[in-house]
């Protein structure tokens, strides 16, 4: 007899949100976008055993982890059930089996990304991997149908928590999780008449196509993406972020606002639609349920040439408080009211995201022992294009981080890197011209076209620095009164006047104006990956650089 109609069996139906990913998973393509992975690498001692056990037990106690999808054809829903096997970890010894650096890493890419059979398998893989005595990987790959980033984030933490208990020899104490179907995030069926027309209505006529400038016309189709990060620095963050703030906008609004204004002042564009996925957990009580609880909603922006950045602020932040009240409503059904006409699956309604980066906190297993999150070793697009926003404060002080995942197929890196440096233009803007209309084409652009205007550039921020007229282009930095703590200024200043960011010793080697003007010429994209805010930006974006096809 099937395990789909054993007698007692308990199909519940899926939530809207798992409605859309079973019929993206039915699309052979998009399959491998459904995929949630994590590769952690551990240094230090590790008893394996007691890992494997660990994750098992996380993996077994969650009834989400071990649920069944099906569609019941009569009912026309997806349903599912909570009583399948729980999903198996496995461990290898890497180096006793001898596995090659390059097999293995070709392991790790196919835990990561071989898609699951979501009426027959769970939809959970992991695999403890014991590469030599001092290094550990972990890797964890969930399907985004019973799993969003908040719920990774929570597994990752228990497995450290269940870890460190077995280790002290004592039970871990651990809260009993609820079961996905008591967890309401979404308005009840009988709610939606009521709610749906209002949220509809607040993205009735925007376009669905949000324009990028730097996008190239391809017949290819290929989802392999790649990413790219820029970090603001502590004076940026701070000036863009007070200024926001006299108009009330949070982080993630201020850069929702710039991501708008940006693509304004680069194009034609005035109304924008950028999805987000709106996590679900405004309720207390279901703050540590794991599952897929997460919906994506629609913040609408617009301007036009007389809005100025303080007005665009405004725009922002109401509409991003309006997605946020919609944030319960589900997307296919704003998208059917919206758009009945759409005849693509994914994505509904735009083909930018917009979120708040979701990075698991690293996973403390024992003293000395951490486990930190690794780079991926592909990724595969969703969205044609996705900006993730995190305020990194690890310094002490708060630093703004952008980066981009984008579809290689559609945007060249250097591109992509010139579009980072227009944000971080940008933001300059907002940050001290609230006043200043967004779209003014006479706002003084900085032109690096050609080999004179990056000279005069150069020299006229090294006359500024210095305070000395009499600089000529082929004279040392350091013999016409530069100094070390001047060279940093002037890192800054041609830093904000470029939005590209420039490195202290590429100045102190290039040394003079003309030298320090040609550094201007070479291609945006070395200074945007290079300026990628933490160590795991860096690795992940060389690691994408370096290893695609």
């Amino acid at each position: 007899m099937s395990a789909h109609n054993l007698p007692g069996t308990v199909w519940y139906e899926a939530n809207p949100a798992q409605k859309g990913l079973w019929v993206l998973d039915q699309v052979e393509q998009l399959r491998v976008t459904n995929l949630i992975p994590a590769v952690v690498e551990f240094k230090g001692p590790i008893d394996h055993g007691l890992m494997v056990s660990a994750v098992q037990r996380v993996l077994e106690r969650h009834p989400a982890l071990r649920s069944r999808f099906r569609l019941d054809i009569q009912h026309r829903r997806v349903e599912y059930r909570t009583d399948g096997e729980p999903g198996e970890v496995g461990f290898i010894d890497a180096k006793a089996e001898g596995w090659a650096a390059e097999e293995l890493n070709r392991l790790v890419d196919v835990l990561c990304w071989t898609p699951f059979d979501l009426g027959s398998e769970p939809p959970v893989r992991a695999e403890v991997i014991r590469v030599d005595p001092a290094t550990t990987l972990f890797v964890l790959t969930v399907h985004h149908i019973v799993c969003d980033g908040w719920s990774r984030s929570l597994l990752m933490a228990e497995i450290s928590t269940v870890y460190r208990a077995l280790a002290d020899g004592s039970e871990p104490v651990l809260s009993a999780p609820p079961h996905p179907s008591e967890v309401i995030t979404m308005i009840r069926a009988d709610e939606l008449d009521e709610r749906l027309p209002d949220a509809a209505e607040r993205l009735r006529g925007a376009p669905i196509e949000v324009k990028l400038p730097f996008r190239r016309d391809t017949d290819d189709t290929s989802l392999a993406g790649d990413t790219m990060a820029v970090q603001f620095d502590e004076d940026l963050t701070k000036a863009l972020l007070t200024a926001a703030g006299e108009e009330g906008c949070t982080p993630f609004m201020t850069v929702v606002a710039l991501l708008a204004g940006t693509l304004a002042r680069t194009g034609d564009q005035r109304d924008f639609l950028f999805a987000f996925g709106w996590p679900g957990r405004g309720d207390p009580a279901i703050a540590d349920a794991i599952g897929m609880f997460m919906n994506t909603v629609m913040i609408r922006v617009t301007l036009d040439d007389t809005t100025t950045w303080r007005e665009l602020l405004r725009n922002a932040r109401i509409g991003a408080m309006e997605a946020f009240i919609d944030g319960d409503v589900p997307l296919d059904a704003v998208t059917a009211a919206v758009r009945p006409e759409r005849d693509v699956i994914w994505p509904p309604l735009s083909t930018v995201l917009v979120n708040m980066a979701e990075v698991p906190g690293d996973m403390e297993i024992a003293p000395g022992v951490v486990g930190r999150l690794q780079p991926l070793p592909s990724l595969h697009m969703k969205y044609d294009l996705g900006l993730f926003v995190r305020l990194n404060e690890e310094s002490g002080r708060e630093r703004l981080e952008l980066s981009v995942d984008y579809t290689k197929a559609l945007y060249d890196r250097d591109a992509v890197s010139d579009f980072l440096a227009d944000l971080r233009r940008y933001a300059l803007a907002l940050s001290h011209s609230l006043e200043e209309t967004v779209t003014d084409p006479s706002a003084a652009e900085v032109d690096l076209s050609t080999p004179e205007a990056r000279t005069e550039l150069v020299r006229s921020l090294w006359k500024e620095v210095l305070n000395n007229d009499d600089v000529t282009d082929d004279v040392s930095f350091f013999d016409v009164g530069g100094d070390s703590l001047l060279l940093i200024v002037l890192v800054e200043r041609l830093t904000q006047a470029t939005g590209r960011v420039v490195k202290t010793m590429d100045l102190f080697r290039a040394g003079t104006v003309r030298g320090h003007a040609e550094l201007l010429a070479a291609p945006a994209a070395d200074a945007a990956s290079g300026s990628a805010g933490s160590a795991r930006d860096r690795l992940l974006g060389a690691a994408r650089a370096g290893g695609q096809d």
